[in-house]
C-alpha cells in the first residue's frame, strides 16, 4: 500500500491541474451534449422550420379571366407566408365538376373548387364539402359587408355552403344609333315584353332586325324570376328537394309566346343557342337589341367603339308581372372535406382575402363580374371604371333593385344542367315552328320532373 505525505499529495494534484490546463490551451471548448431524462447524452436538435400549407384551387377561368385569377393568387401568396395557393385551370364548369366527381374517393382532388351556380344542389348532396358557414361562424366573419342579393342564391336552409366568387346577371343591350334613326328615344330602353315587341318592329328595316336573343336556358330562368315566378315546386327546391318542374306554368308560356311572335313577325332573328353568335350580330350592327351577361359588357362596348353607342337596360318582363328581379349567375367556391384541416383553413384564409374590397375591385374592373363586397365600389379604380363604362350602372342598379324572394333566389336542383338543355330544346322547337309554346313546355317539364325523381332516389 502506497503512503502519501501531505506535501506529495498537494504536489501531485497541482501537476494534474497543470496538465489539464495545458491540454485545453488554444482549443475552443465544445458545447456539452444535452442529457435526456435517463441521463443519456442526446444530439442537439435543429430549429424546426414550418413549411407553408399548400392549397390547390381548381377553376374554370380561361384567357383574360385566367390571368386575373393568377394575379389574385400571386398577390395572396406574397401577402403572407403560411399558405401557398396553386391555381389550376380544369376546363369548363362541367369538365371541372366531372373531374371532381372522379377524384372524390381519392386524395387527388383540390382543397378548393369553383363550381357554377347550377351545381349548388349537387355539391350539397355530394357530402364532399365543408359548409362555408362553419368557417364563417368559427371566425365570426361579418357577412353584412357582402351583397345580400348575391348571398341569397348560395344561402340554403339558412346557411352558406359556398362563397360567391364571380357573379353576373343578364341585361338588355341596345344600339342607340339605330334607336335614334327609328325615331325611338335612345335614352329610354324598352322595359316590358310589349315595349320590346313594339320597338323591334320599328327597328326592323333595311335587312336589319329589331333583336336577337340566344336560345339559352339561363335566360328563361331569368324571365321566370323577373316575373316573381318559381321554376320548381317546394319553393324552388329551397324548402325540401324539388319534385316537379313548373317550366310549363303561365310565366313560361307567356314568355315563349312573346318570343315566338317576334320571330314570326321577322322582327327577331333566331341565331340558335350560342350567345357568341348574337353578340357578334349585335356588334356588327345587324340587330338592334340583344340579351347578354354583365360579364360581356366590356367586350361588347369595346367591340362597338367607333361604330355606334351602346345603351343598356334592365331585363324586360311582362307589363303585369309580379315583384321579381334577376338571379345571379356565375360561380362560387367550395372547400372540400377530404383534405386536411390545415388545407381547409388555408383555403378559408384565401377566400377571405378574395372578398376584400381591393381584390374585389381588381376582379370587377378586369373581368366585368360584380364585386361581392359593397365597399369595393368605394375603390378609386371602380369609380374610374364606371366613368369609362357607365353602362355598368344598369347592372348594379338592377341587382340592388331585385326583390328578395324564393323566385329571385333561384331554383336549385341536382339535375340542373340536364334541365337547362331540355329547356333549350323546347324553345328551339317553338321558334322553329315545330310545336306550340304550351305543348313544348309541357313535354320538357315532364322530362325534367322525371329526372328529378330519379336523382332524388339516389340522394335518399
Amino acid at each position: 500500500m502506497i503512503s502519501w505525505s501531505r506535501k506529495g499529495l498537494v504536489t501531485l494534484c497541482m501537476a494534474i491541474v497543470m496538465l489539464f490546463m495545458a491540454a485545453c490551451g488554444g482549443t475552443p471548448t465544445q458545447p456539452s451534449a444535452a442529457k435526456g431524462t435517463d441521463n443519456k447524452e442526446m444530439a442537439p436538435k435543429p430549429a424546426a422550420s414550418k413549411e407553408p400549407v399548400k392549397v390547390v384551387w381548381w377553376h374554370s377561368m380561361s384567357g383574360e379571366l385566367g390571368k386575373a385569377i393568377d394575379k389574385l393568387v400571386a398577390d395572396f401568396n406574397a401577402s403572407q407566408k403560411d399558405v401557398v395557393v396553386e391555381a389550376v385551370f380544369q376546363g369548363t364548369y362541367d369538365e371541372s365538376l366531372n373531374k371532381m366527381k372522379t377524384s372524390m374517393d381519392s386524395k387527388s382532388g383540390p382543397a378548393l373548387i369553383q363550381v357554377f351556380e347550377i351545381g349548388s344542389r349537387f355539391m350539397i348532396d355530394s357530402k364532399a364539402i365543408t359548409p362555408m358557414q362553419k368557417f364563417i361562424d368559427a371566425d365570426k366573419y361579418d357577412l353584412s359587408q357582402l351583397e345580400e342579393n348575391i348571398l341569397n342564391y348560395y344561402r340554403i336552409d339558412g346557411k352558406l355552403n359556398s362563397m360567391p366568387f364571380n357573379t353576373s346577371n343578364p341585361i338588355l343591350y341596345y344600339n342607340k344609333d339605330m334607336f335614334k334613326a327609328a325615331g325611338l328615344d335612345p335614352e329610354k330602353p324598352p322595359a316590358t315584353y310589349e315595349e320590346v315587341a313594339a320597338a323591334s318592329k320599328a327597328l326592323t328595316k333595311d335587312g336589319k332586325y329589331g333583336n336577337s336573343f340566344a336560345i339559352y336556358g339561363w335566360f328563361m330562368e331569368q324571365f321566370f324570376a323577373n316575373q316573381g315566378a318559381e321554376l320548381l315546386n317546394n319553393s324552388n327546391g329551397r324548402k325540401g328537394l324539388a319534385t316537379e318542374s313548373m317550366l310549363n306554368s303561365d310565366a313560361g308560356v307567356k314568355t315563349l309566346a312573346w318570343w315566338k311572335q317576334m320571330v314570326d313577325d321577322k322582327s327577331s332573328l333566331n341565331l340558335g343557342r350560342k350567345t357568341d353568335d348574337t353578340k357578334k350580330a349585335f356588334i356588327a350592327g345587324q340587330v338592334a337589341m340583344t340579351l347578354d351577361s354583365t360579364g360581356s359588357l366590356r367586350g361588347i362596348v369595346d367591340g362597338a367603339q367607333g361604330k355606334f353607342a351602346v345603351g343598356t337596360g334592365n331585363l324586360p318582363k311582362p307589363s303585369d308581372a309580379k315583384d321579381g328581379g334577376v338571379i345571379v349567375g356565375g360561380a362560387s367556391v367550395y372547400i372540400l372535406n377530404n383534405r386536411s384541416e390545415a388545407e381547409q383553413n388555408g383555403a378559408w384564409q384565401f377566400i377571405k382575402f378574395l372578398a376584400e374590397p381591393k381584390q374585389q375591385a381588381y376582379w370587377h374592373v378586369n373581368t366585368g363580374y360584380f364585386p361581392i363586397t359593397k365597399k369595393a365600389y368605394d375603390e378609386q379604380v371602380v369609380k374610374d371604371n364606371l366613368v369609362k363604362y357607365p353602362q355598368l350602372k344598369t347592372a348594379v342598379d338592377q341587382l340592388h333593385a331585385t326583390k328578395a324572394n324564393t323566385a329571385t333566389q333561384g331554383a336549385v336542383m341536382g339535375v340542373f344542367p340536364e334541365a337547362r338543355q331540355l329547356t333549350e330544346g323546347a324553345i328551339e322547337e317553338v321558334l322553329n315552328g315545330k310545336k306550340q309554346p304550351k305543348e313544348a313546355l309541357d313535354g320538357a317539364a315532364k322530362e325534367i320532373t322525371g329526372k328529378l325523381g330519379t336523382y332524388n332516389k339516389t340522394v335518399k
